[in-house]
């Protein structure tokens, strides 16, 4: 492929390779990314229109909902819920699994999306995403719990839109990982970076350390590594989980967010943030764990499940390992 292929035509190449598809998937994609284009183009005026700040109500998380949150979920929703490509839908936003209802037509896959990832850092004008994900269904009948509760590995696409000062979208289907970043004069997601692929090793390392006491002496440890080693890492992070993600994808580097004394099973959610970026950093070259467990192997037992996150560099996930199974000091 060369620079310049749409994303469209990106996915329509590789819909050929599988004699099999029906095309639903590849509308399904396509709908996700006029999505993105709506909620870029609101993003970019955020100053303007009345999408920042927050609605008075909070989240099944106990998290107050931003205007955008709810404003990106509900969008998301309307496109893609009567186009007959899903079953179902369950969003970060969302107590509950969202049926296709009954006046339209269902079709056989499950999406799942956190709709703004780091919503809370638009009024100061910081870098957000949305992140999906996309499973088959596997009840006959109607949509399930069931149907969402899998693990990383059985997912069919993942990615995420980022946001910034330009907006990029990053997927995988299992054939590597691919980012299309818009071209606002054409209304088009172009291929920018085919076969991404992260640095073995990173130089950076990217965690909140106003948490750095309530961690585990292991994460402590190598963190304290990390900076005081042969060749120090330095630290970035941003506070938006896709942003300090896709930094690390194309430079290297470590993503963390352990659990802690107050909250030991971590924040991030596991369906809708850990799992979708795990499947693109494996396809990438990198890693993803809770720590002990690779985050794609994980099973999901309930709908909003948080689980501690490593993610990045394969080298710099392993040697994480190392530390919390003791075999580094």
């Amino acid at each position: 492929m060369q620079i310049g292929t749409t994303l469209t035509r990106f996915i329509i190449e590789e819909e050929r390779q599988h004699p099999e598809a029906t095309g639903e998937f590849t509308g399904l994609l396509t709908d996700l990314s006029i999505a993105a284009k709506i909620i870029a183009r609101d993003v970019n005026k955020a100053g303007l229109a009345e999408v920042m700040g927050i609605t008075g109500r909070t989240n099944v998380h106990g998290e107050e909902v931003q205007k955008l949150d709810e404003f990106a979920n509900a969008l998301i929703i309307r496109t893609t819920d009567h186009t007959g490509r899903l079953a179902g839908m369950a969003s970060e936003e969302m107590d509950d699994i969202y049926p296709i209802p009954e006046k339209h037509p269902r079709g056989n896959y499950i999406l799942v999306f956190d709709p703004v990832d780091g919503s809370s850092n638009i009024d100061v004008n910081v870098s957000i995403g949305t992140i999906f994900s996309i499973y088959r269904k596997k009840s006959s009948d109607s949509v399930t719990h069931a149907d969402f509760l899998c693990r990383g590995r059985e997912q069919v696409c993942a990615g995420y839109i980022i946001y910034g000062s330009s907006t990029m979208l990053v997927y995988t289907t299992g054939s590597g990982s691919h980012g299309f970043t818009l071209d606002p004069s054409l209304g088009e997601f172009l291929l920018s970076h085919e076969h991404i692929q992260i640095p073995e090793r990173g130089q950076y390392y990217s965690a909140n350390e106003g948490n750095y006491l309530k961690w585990d002496a292991p994460v402590r440890r190598f963190v304290d590594q990390l900076k005081e080693g042969s060749q120090p890492y330095s630290a970035r992070y941003i506070g938006s989980l896709v942003a300090d993600f896709h930094r690390n994808l194309l430079k290297g580097g470590i993503f963390l967010y352990p659990g802690d004394s107050k909250s030991p099973s971590g924040k991030l959610r596991l369906l809708y943030e850990a799992a979708p970026l795990a499947f693109v950093v494996e396809q990438a070259g990198g890693a993803a764990s809770n720590g002990t467990q690779p985050i794609m192997d994980l099973p999901a037992t309930e709908l909003h499940q948080r689980t501690p996150l490593f993610i990045g560099s394969r080298d710099d996930v392993a040697t994480l390992e190392q530390f919390v199974r003791g075999k580094r000091a």
